[in-house]
C-alpha cells in the first residue's frame, strides 16, 4: 500500500474534513483517507501510486489548498 501526506490550509472544523474527504474519495485507487482540521493533515492510501495532482485538485474543488509534504 502506498500513502501520501498533504498539508491542507483553510480547514477549521468537521464539516471541512467531510468536504475534503468527499472530494478525495472520488479519486479512483484511493482506499483510505485520514483528514484532520486540527493538524491540517491529509493522508491518502491506495494499492497503487497516488497521483498527487489529482489529490490537490480534489482538495481545491472542496475549497481548500494543499501541498504534498
Amino acid at each position: 500500500m502506498t500513502s501520501s501526506e498533504f498539508q491542507v490550509t483553510g480547514m477549521t472544523c468537521g464539516h471541512c474534513e467531510m468536504s475534503v474527504r468527499e472530494e478525495v474519495s472520488e479519486i479512483a485507487g484511493i482506499d483510505d483517507i485520514e483528514v484532520s482540521a486540527q493538524t491540517g493533515k491529509l493522508v491518502v492510501s491506495g494499492a497503487n501510486d497516488i497521483d498527487d495532482a489529482k489529490v490537490i485538485a480534489a482538495v481545491e474543488e472542496a475549497g481548500y489548498s494543499a501541498v504534498r509534504i
